[in-house]
């Protein structure tokens, strides 16, 4: 049924692509596009993603979740750029029951993924996905971007002897304009993945 619900999903953000330009898609979205190679370059993570036009299939493989934001965001972009105020899912539109609850979860998600990680392993980690770091009052608070214009920012407070590592994950309060809340919840969760992949390989 999951694969069924992505296959639809794709389908119909294809057909809704494939009724807009490239330049449009490139300006709104802040991709590049090569005429010459009909492909677009999408940034994702600490990686450059090809995506073929006018099929829209992506080249590079990505988990399916990961591809259907990756259209879906191609598609929702109106070409606002990021505010630099961080909000939690709680916060966004539609956010304060599905949101709410995701915040939650994701901070019980971040405490597993941190426990017994130090400091120069989860630079390491976020350096993987093309991390950028901010100066916060939390320990590390690496930015990693989903997408050109949707950037994430992870606030993380290290395990000590008196408590465990805990973390909260933020995105930026102009979200809404590149995904709906239903998609954010499942960038939340492909991040997580990633996150976990990358630490796999060190």
């Amino acid at each position: 049924m999951e694969n069924r619900a992505y296959l639809e999903m794709k389908k119909a953000a294809v057909l809704r692509l494939q009724k807009k330009s490239t330049e449009e898609i490139c300006k709104t979205a802040g991709v590049q596009y090569d005429a010459r190679r009909s492909e677009l370059k999408v940034p994702t993570l600490g990686r450059l993603v090809t995506v073929h036009y006018p099929s829209w299939e992506i080249a590079n493989p990505l988990e399916e979740w990961h591809s259907l934001l990756l259209w879906h965001y191609l598609d929702m972009a109106d070409g606002t750029r990021p505010s630099g105020d961080w909000v939690s899912f709680g916060g966004l539109k539609d956010g304060l029951i599905r949101g709410t609850k995701y915040d939650h979860t994701m901070e019980l998600e971040l405490q597993k993924f941190l426990a017994g990680k130090n400091q120069d392993q989860l630079v390491r980690i976020f350096e993987k996905l093309g991390a950028e770091f901010t100066e916060t009052r939390a320990d590390l608070s690496p930015v990693l971007y989903l997408f050109p214009f949707y950037p994430i920012r992870l606030n993380i407070w290290l395990e000590d002897e008196e408590f465990p590592a805990a973390g909260k994950l933020l995105v930026d309060k102009n979200a809404d304009h590149f995904l709906t809340i239903e998609d954010a919840v499942t960038a939340g969760d492909v991040l997580l993945r990633t996150l976990e992949a990358a630490a796999a390989e060190l």
